[in-house]
Protein backbone atom coordinates (compact mmCIF):
# COMPACT_ATOMS: atom_id res chain seq x y z
CA UNK A 1 0.00 0.00 0.00
CA UNK A 2 1.48 3.43 -1.05
CA UNK A 3 1.68 6.28 1.64
CA UNK A 4 -0.06 9.05 -0.94
CA UNK A 5 1.42 11.58 1.98
CA UNK A 6 4.90 10.94 0.81
CA UNK A 7 3.63 11.80 -2.66
CA UNK A 8 2.34 15.10 -2.07
CA UNK A 9 4.68 18.01 -1.34
CA UNK A 10 5.20 18.66 1.89
CA UNK A 11 5.81 22.47 1.60
CA UNK A 12 4.36 24.89 -0.49
CA UNK A 13 7.12 26.08 -2.96
CA UNK A 14 8.21 29.55 -2.15
CA UNK A 15 7.57 32.53 -3.98
CA UNK A 16 9.87 34.42 -5.85
CA UNK A 17 11.11 36.63 -3.64
CA UNK A 18 11.05 40.91 -5.53
CA UNK A 19 14.46 42.25 -5.39
CA UNK A 20 14.34 45.34 -3.27
CA UNK A 21 15.59 48.38 -5.03
CA UNK A 22 17.68 51.28 -3.96
CA UNK A 23 17.90 54.82 -4.51
CA UNK A 24 20.55 54.42 -7.27
CA UNK A 25 17.98 51.85 -9.07
CA UNK A 26 15.36 54.73 -8.28
CA UNK A 27 17.27 57.27 -10.22
CA UNK A 28 18.04 54.91 -13.22
CA UNK A 29 14.30 54.75 -13.47
CA UNK A 30 12.79 56.44 -17.06
CA UNK A 31 12.12 60.08 -16.43
CA UNK A 32 8.64 59.19 -18.42
CA UNK A 33 6.93 58.52 -15.55
CA UNK A 34 6.93 60.14 -11.90
CA UNK A 35 8.26 57.00 -9.00
CA UNK A 36 8.89 56.71 -5.05
CA UNK A 37 11.09 53.92 -3.58
CA UNK A 38 9.12 52.60 -0.17
CA UNK A 39 10.77 49.79 1.79
CA UNK A 40 12.98 49.28 -1.33
CA UNK A 41 9.87 48.54 -3.75
CA UNK A 42 9.31 50.68 -6.74
CA UNK A 43 5.99 52.71 -6.48
CA UNK A 44 4.61 54.41 -9.91
CA UNK A 45 3.01 57.43 -9.07
CA UNK A 46 -0.28 58.95 -11.50
CA UNK A 47 0.21 62.34 -12.81
CA UNK A 48 -1.98 64.51 -10.04
CA UNK A 49 -4.70 66.15 -11.59
CA UNK A 50 -5.67 69.67 -11.98
CA UNK A 51 -6.61 71.05 -8.74
CA UNK A 52 -4.30 69.18 -6.99
CA UNK A 53 -1.35 71.15 -9.01
CA UNK A 54 -3.50 74.52 -8.46
CA UNK A 55 -3.07 73.89 -4.86
CA UNK A 56 0.37 72.44 -4.26
CA UNK A 57 1.77 75.73 -6.81
CA UNK A 58 -0.16 78.18 -4.47
CA UNK A 59 0.96 76.52 -0.83
CA UNK A 60 4.77 76.18 -2.66
CA UNK A 61 4.81 80.14 -4.41
CA UNK A 62 3.40 81.48 -1.29
CA UNK A 63 5.85 79.35 0.78
CA UNK A 64 8.64 79.96 -1.64
CA UNK A 65 8.29 84.35 -1.78
CA UNK A 66 8.56 84.16 2.44
CA UNK A 67 11.48 81.88 2.46
CA UNK A 68 13.74 83.92 -0.50
CA UNK A 69 12.81 87.17 1.18
CA UNK A 70 13.56 85.98 4.64
CA UNK A 71 16.75 83.92 3.25
CA UNK A 72 15.41 81.03 5.41
CA UNK A 73 16.29 78.02 3.12
CA UNK A 74 14.53 76.43 -0.41
CA UNK A 75 11.49 75.65 -1.01
CA UNK A 76 11.45 72.21 -3.38
CA UNK A 77 8.89 71.12 -5.75
CA UNK A 78 6.84 68.19 -6.69
CA UNK A 79 9.70 65.81 -8.36
CA UNK A 80 12.13 66.33 -5.77
CA UNK A 81 12.92 62.94 -4.18
CA UNK A 82 14.19 62.73 -0.38
CA UNK A 83 15.95 59.18 0.55
CA UNK A 84 14.26 59.11 4.29
CA UNK A 85 15.10 55.43 5.27
CA UNK A 86 17.94 52.80 3.78
CA UNK A 87 18.30 49.15 3.84
CA UNK A 88 15.87 49.54 2.37
CA UNK A 89 15.88 52.43 0.82
CA UNK A 90 12.45 54.72 1.25
CA UNK A 91 13.00 58.06 -1.43
CA UNK A 92 9.72 60.41 -1.11
CA UNK A 93 8.80 63.26 -2.98
CA UNK A 94 6.19 65.51 -1.14
CA UNK A 95 4.24 67.80 -3.16
CA UNK A 96 5.95 70.76 -1.71
CA UNK A 97 9.09 71.31 0.73
CA UNK A 98 10.92 73.50 2.73
CA UNK A 99 15.02 72.42 4.25
CA UNK A 100 16.16 75.46 6.14
CA UNK A 101 19.35 77.28 5.53
CA UNK A 102 21.18 75.68 8.15
CA UNK A 103 20.47 72.26 6.88
CA UNK A 104 21.71 73.45 3.39
CA UNK A 105 24.51 74.57 4.78
CA UNK A 106 25.52 71.08 6.49
CA UNK A 107 24.54 69.29 3.38
CA UNK A 108 25.35 71.72 0.44
CA UNK A 109 22.97 71.98 -2.48
CA UNK A 110 23.03 68.08 -3.65
CA UNK A 111 22.64 66.85 -7.65
CA UNK A 112 20.76 63.59 -6.35
CA UNK A 113 18.29 62.71 -3.34
CA UNK A 114 18.54 64.81 -0.24
CA UNK A 115 19.61 62.90 2.47
CA UNK A 116 16.84 62.57 4.99
CA UNK A 117 13.90 64.54 5.65
CA UNK A 118 13.04 67.90 4.80
CA UNK A 119 12.32 70.08 7.56
CA UNK A 120 8.46 70.94 6.53
CA UNK A 121 6.90 67.95 3.91
CA UNK A 122 3.31 69.32 2.15
CA UNK A 123 1.64 66.63 1.06
CA UNK A 124 -1.63 67.40 -1.10
CA UNK A 125 -4.30 64.75 -1.08
CA UNK A 126 -5.45 63.39 -4.67
CA UNK A 127 -9.06 61.89 -5.21
CA UNK A 128 -7.28 58.50 -5.54
CA UNK A 129 -5.76 58.44 -2.23
CA UNK A 130 -6.71 56.59 0.40
CA UNK A 131 -6.47 57.53 4.21
CA UNK A 132 -4.11 54.27 4.85
CA UNK A 133 -2.09 55.69 1.75
CA UNK A 134 -1.67 59.42 3.64
CA UNK A 135 -1.43 58.28 6.90
CA UNK A 136 1.55 56.17 5.87
CA UNK A 137 3.57 59.72 4.51
CA UNK A 138 2.65 61.50 7.23
CA UNK A 139 4.54 58.79 9.55
CA UNK A 140 7.25 58.20 7.36
CA UNK A 141 7.86 61.85 7.52
CA UNK A 142 7.77 62.38 11.23
CA UNK A 143 9.70 59.49 11.70
CA UNK A 144 12.05 60.59 9.35
CA UNK A 145 12.73 63.90 11.57
CA UNK A 146 10.37 65.68 9.60
CA UNK A 147 9.66 68.65 11.86
CA UNK A 148 6.39 69.40 10.46
CA UNK A 149 3.78 67.77 8.27
CA UNK A 150 1.19 69.98 6.40
CA UNK A 151 -1.77 67.30 4.13
CA UNK A 152 -3.83 70.02 2.23
CA UNK A 153 -7.31 68.21 1.55
CA UNK A 154 -8.95 70.37 -1.48
CA UNK A 155 -12.09 68.86 -1.52
CA UNK A 156 -12.69 69.59 1.96
CA UNK A 157 -10.41 72.86 2.38
CA UNK A 158 -8.97 71.91 5.12
CA UNK A 159 -5.20 71.92 5.68
CA UNK A 160 -4.02 68.93 8.71
CA UNK A 161 -1.05 70.24 10.29
CA UNK A 162 1.32 67.27 12.10
CA UNK A 163 4.29 67.42 14.72
CA UNK A 164 3.58 64.36 15.77
CA UNK A 165 1.21 61.69 15.60
CA UNK A 166 -0.64 62.81 18.41
CA UNK A 167 0.41 66.67 18.11
CA UNK A 168 -2.08 67.90 14.72
CA UNK A 169 -4.68 70.44 14.11
CA UNK A 170 -7.19 70.59 11.26
CA UNK A 171 -7.40 74.59 10.04
CA UNK A 172 -9.89 75.71 7.64
CA UNK A 173 -12.17 78.38 6.12
CA UNK A 174 -9.91 81.71 8.03
CA UNK A 175 -8.01 79.82 10.16
CA UNK A 176 -4.33 81.02 9.93
CA UNK A 177 -1.51 78.42 8.66
CA UNK A 178 1.49 79.47 9.97
CA UNK A 179 5.18 77.75 10.18
CA UNK A 180 5.87 78.17 13.56
CA UNK A 181 9.22 77.66 14.55
CA UNK A 182 9.69 75.68 10.90
CA UNK A 183 8.96 78.25 8.97
CA UNK A 184 9.53 81.42 10.72
CA UNK A 185 6.90 84.65 10.32
CA UNK A 186 5.09 82.36 7.41
CA UNK A 187 1.26 83.00 7.21
CA UNK A 188 -1.61 82.60 5.32
CA UNK A 189 -5.28 81.92 5.57
CA UNK A 190 -6.36 78.46 4.62
CA UNK A 191 -9.14 79.36 2.47
CA UNK A 192 -6.28 81.69 0.18
CA UNK A 193 -4.57 78.20 -0.70
CA UNK A 194 -8.08 77.24 -2.59
CA UNK A 195 -9.08 80.28 -4.15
Amino acid sequence: MADTQLDQPTLAPRAAQQRLLTADDLARQPHDSRYELVKGVLRKMPPAGFEHGICAAEIGSRLNVHVRTHQLGYVCGTETGFKIAQNPDTVRAPDAAFVRQASIERQGIVKGYWEGAPDLAIEVISPGDTYAEVAEKVEEWLAAGCTMVWVINPRRETVEVYRSNEDFAVLRGTDTLDGGDVVEGFQCRVQDIFA
